[in-house]
């Protein structure tokens, strides 16, 4: 394993068209970075261009003590696995494994014990007879797992490798991979990991830290407990989290925000991180801090998803819609005539965001 680094990291096409905008990135040994973003955002462009796809237009890609701009992709020290598995179709899985070492001059014994090892740890011992036609998608993904895992790299590069699964086979493998790095990273065996998909489910489970893309830029790095405690951002605060925070519209006067027509007392503790005032301000708070309540703001019902152990109440809050999470035992006490609620944000969970800027500027002093 190796750390991964780039540094003022470009890439313009022939066009004009500038598609990453000198991002700045350092990846730890061993660590699992998870890109996540909208389409378009470039997280595929740069995984291309780390692994040597995708021509650099400036900036700089740094593996351990290498730059890596003008290598090969061969010469990196790299793995990928694609969302397509890419294994050779008239090959057994027992080669499809072990045909980039055969390539690499490998001797045989050396090859067959390092294929029973991948074969082994990825529990596909059964499968190494079959053809790729012969396999579901989560074994075939598994043995694109496998030959990608036998050349043992320095840095493993995943280009949402999941998202041609069903939602169980995706759950399913989410764990498998997961499980798998945490234990070569005990071993000392795992491999630096970048992991690009646009699911914020895998993202927010799968990595030890979260790049979050927008346009070619880094809108936020951070832990998958810190982006969603403290989004550094509008944007992020309304990409990460399902259903998504809160965001609703209005002024800061003194020590209350106000929306169109009703106004909420912020705590003490939240006036006192605001270094300024913005005037025009968004309050954000996650649906399941936004509670039923009998005083605090009027918000009109316009539609419920009853979820199991929990209902999702949508509503209109002066031309803002909103969301609030309330439990079974909660709902069931509800009023069901009413077309309005009442809606109490928890003070402890309260953001404020500079609407002009996108900043949120409620945030302890050096978080995020």
């Amino acid at each position: 394993m190796a750390r991964l680094q780039l540094h003022n990291l470009e890439k313009t096409y022939g066009n004009g068209f500038r598609a990453v905008h000198g991002i700045n990135l350092d990846i730890e040994e061993g660590e699992f970075m998870v890109f996540v973003g909208p389409s378009g955002c470039a997280k595929s462009t740069t995984l291309r261009m780390i692994a040597g796809l995708e021509e650099i237009s400036g900036g700089e890609v740094r593996i351990g003590d290498r730059i890596v701009n003008d290598l090969q992709p061969g010469k990196r020290h790299i793995a990928m696995v694609f969302q397509n598995y890419a294994l050779y179709p008239h090959m057994k899985v027992r080669s499809n494994l072990s045909f980039g070492l055969r390539l690499a001059g490998v001797p045989k014994a050396e090859r067959a014990k390092a294929v029973d090892e991948v074969a082994r740890i990825l529990e596909i011992e059964p499968l190494l007879d079959r053809l790729p036609k012969q396999l579901s998608g989560g074994q075939a993904q598994r043995v694109a797992l496998g030959r990608a895992l036998i050349k043992k790299p320095e840095v493993f590069l995943f280009d949402e490798p999941l998202s041609n699964l069903d939602a169980k086979l995706r759950a399913s493998m989410r764990v498998r991979i997961t499980d798998l790095h945490r234990r070569l990273k005990a071993e000392g065996k795992a491999s630096t990991v970048v992991y690009v998909t646009h699911d914020q489910t895998e993202a927010m489970t799968m990595g030890d830290r979260i790049c979050v893309m927008q346009s070619g830029h880094i809108m936020q790095v951070a832990t998958p407990k810190v982006l969603y405690d403290q989004p550094a951002n509008l944007f992020v605060a309304s990409f990460i989290g399902s259903p998504e925070m809160n965001l609703i519209d209005g002024s800061l006067n003194g020590n209350t925000f106000t929306t169109a027509t009703q106004q909420v007392e912020l705590p003490p503790h939240l006036l006192g991180r605001l270094s300024s005032y913005p005037k025009k301000a968004v309050l954000g708070i996650r649906p399941q801090h936004l509670r039923l309540a009998t005083t605090g703001l009027t918000a009109t019902l316009k539609n419920v998803e009853f979820m199991g152990h929990e209902v999702y109440l949508y509503a209109n809050l002066d031309g803002t819609d909103v969301v609030c999470v309330a439990s079974t035992a909660e709902f069931d006490a509800m009023d069901r005539s009413a077309d309005h609620l009442t809606l109490q944000p928890d003070p402890a969970h309260m953001h404020i965001f500079d609407r002009e800027s996108g900043a949120n500027v409620s945030l302890p002093q050096g978080a995020a």
